[in-house]
C-alpha cells in the first residue's frame, strides 16, 4: 500500500543541510576517520620476536615456497585498496588526489564497520589511465581486492576492463558495480510495488557517467529492454543521431553503444523529453536540486517511480517530486527515506568475494547480491523503504553469503564453503567490527564528538 506523504519543507531543508555543517566541524576534531591498530597478543616485549625479527623468517620462508599462504599468515585476506586520483569525486568533480582523501577514508570506514573488510585509501597523484593501470598491478602484493573509486570516465571503464583481465585479485570499480547493484535491488522491489513488469516499463537514465552507465548494464542484463529506455548526458538524449558521439566511438565505446541500443523512437532533446511517459527515472547526474523539475516528473507515467541519486544533493528534492506525483522516489542519502547508495552493497559484496578468495567480480555475483538485498526486506516493504537501511547489519552477511556461493558455482572461487558457513563466518566478522568499535567508544579510546 503506497503511503500518503507529509512534509515540513523547512525542518527538511534545515535537515539537509546539517551532515556539511557537523563534517567540518567533526573531521578536524578527529583528524581522520581510521587508523591501523594490533590484532596479535602482546604479553611482554618478548613477543616482539615472535611477530617481527627473527621469528618472522619463518613464516616468510613458508610463504616463499608457497605463495598461496600469504592468506593465512597476513592481513591479505581482509584487506582492500581504495584506490582513487580524484578526478570524479562525490558529484565534486575533479578536485584532486588530496581533497578526495576525506571520501577515501569514509569508503574506508564502511568497510570496516559493514563488512568487517579492511580497506586503506590509496590516492595516486596521476591522472594518466596506463600509469593508474601499472601502480595498481604493482601493489596488489599487498591486498586481497582494489576497489576503484571516483575515477572519471571515459578512462574509468577501460582501467576497470585491464585490471580485471590482468589482476590475479578481485578489481571492482564501486561508482560502477556497487551503484549498479543496489539501484537494481531498489528498482526490483520499487517495481514489485506499483506492479509494473521489467519487461514493460520505460526508463530515463538521467547523467551516463560510470554509475548510469554500469547501471542501464546490469538493468538490461536483468530483463528491462533498452529500446524502450533513454539515455540523457550533458548534450542530450543519446540515440543513433548523435554524430559527435559516433565520431568519438573508439574513446566513447560504451556510450556508442548505447546510443544504437536505446532510444527505438529516436527522440531527441535532454531531460524532459526523455522523461516523458517514463515509469521510472534514475538520475545519477549533477547535483542539485533543479537539474530535474516538477513539471517534468508530472509528464511521467502513473505510479512513477524516481530515484534522484546524485550527491552530495539529489537532483530534486523528494517532497518536491512526491507533491509533482511520484509515487517512490529515493535518493542517495542517508537522512531521506529510500536510500539507494552503493553502501549498501560493497561491503557484503567484498565480504563474500574475500571469503572465498574470488579471483574476480562478476555480473551475476552482482545479480546475486542484488537479489539478497531485495529479497531481505520482506513485508517491511514500502513505498517509502525500498530497501533495508545501513541499521539492518544482517544484510550484509547474506550478500556475502549469496555472493561467495555465485562464485563458487561459476568456477572462480579458490576456496569452497557451504552458505551456512559463509554466513555465520561474516556475520562474526561483521559483529566483531562494529562491537569493537562501541566498545573503544565506551572505553574512551575513541574521543566523545563535541555536540555539532
Amino acid at each position: 500500500m503506497l503511503k500518503e506523504p507529509t512534509f515540513n519543507i523547512d525542518e527538511l531543508l534545515a535537515k539537509a543541510k546539517k551532515p556539511s555543517a557537523d563534517a567540518m566541524k567533526l573531521h578536524p576534531f578527529y583528524r581522520g576517520k581510521i587508523e591501523t591498530t594490533i590484532k596479535c597478543t602482546i604479553r611482554d616485549f618478548n613477543d616482539f620476536a615472535i611477530w617481527y625479527t627473527p621469528g618472522v623468517a619463518a613464516p616468510c620462508k613458508a610463504i616463499a615456497a608457497d605463495p598461496e599462504l600469504v592468506y593465512e599468515f597476513t592481513n591479505k585476506w581482509n584487506s582492500v585498496a581504495v584506490v582513487s586520483d580524484g578526478t570524479r569525486v562525490l558529484g565534486l568533480g575533479d578536485i584532486g588526489p588530496k581533497a578526495g582523501m576525506p571520501v577515501m577514508e569514509g569508503k574506508a570506514l564502511l568497510y570496516k564497520y559493514l563488512g568487517g573488510v579492511d580497506g586503506y585509501p590509496i590516492m595516486l597523484g596521476t591522472k594518466d589511465p596506463d600509469k593508474i593501470i601499472e601502480t595498481v598491478l604493482n601493489i596488489q602484493p599487498g591486498f586481497g581486492g582494489i576497489n576503484l573509486e571516483d575515477i572519471s570516465q571515459p578512462k574509468c571503464f577501460r582501467i576497470l576492463d585491464t585490471l580485471r583481465e590482468k589482476a590475479e585479485i578481485p578489481v571492482w570499480h564501486d561508482d560502477q558495480q556497487g551503484t549498479a547493484t543496489v539501484t537494481l535491488a531498489g528498482l526490483m522491489n520499487a517495481l514489485k510495488l506499483v506492479g509494473k513488469a521489467k519487461e514493460d516499463v520505460s526508463i530515463a537514465f538521467i547523467g551516463t557517467g560510470a554509475s548510469n552507465v554500469a547501471c542501464s548494464r546490469l538493468i538490461f542484463g536483468w530483463g528491462v529492454d533498452p529500446a524502450k529506455c533513454y539515455m540523457v548526458d550533458t548534450k542530450g538524449i543519446l540515440g543513433e543521431h548523435r554524430k559527435d558521439l559516433y565520431m568519438r566511438r573508439a574513446e566513447y565505446v560504451d556510450k556508442w553503444h548505447l546510443c544504437q541500443i536505446t532510444n527505438a523512437e529516436h527522440r531527441e532533446g535532454g531531460i524532459p523529453e526523455a522523461m516523458e511517459g517514463a515509469d521510472v527515472v534514475i538520475g545519477l547526474a549533477a547535483p542539485g536540486p533543479g537539474v530535474i523539475l516538477p513539471e517534468w516528473v508530472r509528464r511521467m507515467n502513473t505510479n512513477a517511480i524516481l530515484f534522484a541519486c546524485a550527491n552530495p544533493v539529489p537532483e530534486i528534492w523528494p517532497w518536491e517530486a512526491i507533491e509533482a506525483g511520484a509515487a517512490i522516489v529515493a535518493t542517495g542519502r542517508s537522512d531521506f527515506p529510500n536510500q539507494v547508495n552503493n553502501s549498501l552493497g560493497f561491503p557484503g559484496i567484498f565480504r563474500g568475494a574475500l571469503d572465498v578468495r574470488a579471483k574476480t567480480i562478476t555480473d551475476e555475483m552482482c545479480y546475486a547480491a542484488a537479489d539478497a538485498l531485495a529479497s531481505h526486506i520482506g513485508d517491511k516493504l514500502a513505498s517509502d523503504h525500498i530497501l533495508p537501511t545501513m541499521d539492518d547489519w544482517e544484510i550484509f552477511p547474506r550478500e556475502a553469503a549469496a555472493v561467495a556461493m555465485k562464485a563458487q558455482e561459476q568456477g572462480i572461487a579458490r576456496l569452497e564453503r557451504s552458505y551456512d558457513e559463509l554466513y555465520h563466518n561474516a556475520s562474526n566478522i561483521i559483529r566483531r567490527s562494529r562491537e569493537l568499535t562501541q566498545m573503544m567508544m565506551h572505553k574512551g579510546f575513541i574521543e566523545e564528538a563535541p555536540e555539532a
